[in-house]
């Protein structure tokens, strides 16, 4: 990303993200300068508002957050930044700025996340990387892409002539599995599917 694709009125928002836990670290604010020198760097550096001056993270704890990817929000006004943290992210000491105040209630007990295909996907990887004996999902990529084209295609049209909310649910849920498998075969990741819908929603 280029300074360029940024337009810095002020400061711009800037969440941090551990790159392996996926956990939300900090909230806090860049100006151009700061973007600059993390990206010149490859460390965080943030706009402190309260000693109005850009400054590294970490510089006085040895806690700094080293840039793993970077991404901008779909209008250019906030940035996502994935990081490998050393230390602890807070001032207080702790992992992250976040604590849990409180516990939503879940309408139906449904998880309405991504969670579950994420972690579906990412033992997908793993298997595809590292095969397992009595493993179908090793069996899959064993076959070839011809194979598992056609079992994708195969789940798709039992999804569709499935009787009944159970059995569609069933279904789906063998189509979803043998669709992750296909992408992983292909290299392709679920944050790949996701980029192309937001693109088509700005449409």
């Amino acid at each position: 990303m280029s300074d360029y694709d940024l337009k810095f009125e002020g400061l711009m928002p800037v969440v941090v993200q551990d790159s392996e836990t996926k956990e939300v670290l900090t909230l806090a604010y860049m100006d151009g300068e700061a973007y600059r020198k993390s990206m010149e760097t490859g460390l965080m550096h943030y706009y402190s508002r309260s000693k109005q001056r850009v400054r590294m993270k970490g510089e006085a704890s040895g806690n700094i957050q080293e840039i793993k990817d970077v991404k901008i929000d779909c209008d250019n006004d906030s940035l996502l930044f994935m990081v490998k943290q050393k230390g602890a992210a807070c001032h207080l000491g702790t992992k992250s700025c976040f604590r849990e105040i409180a516990t939503p209630a879940v309408a139906g007990n449904i998880n309405y996340s991504l969670e579950v295909l994420l972690e579906l996907e990412s033992l997908i990887a793993k298997t595809k990387n590292t095969p397992r004996k009595n493993s179908y999902t090793t069996e899959l990529f064993e076959s070839g892409e011809e194979n598992i084209k056609k079992k994708v295609g195969e789940e798709a049209v039992e999804s569709i002539l499935a009787q009944g909310k159970d059995r569609i649910v069933y279904e789906t849920a063998d189509l979803l599995y043998h669709l992750l498998v296909f992408l992983s075969y292909e290299n392709i990741k679920l944050s790949d599917i996701m980029d192309e819908l937001s693109k088509r929603r700005k449409n």
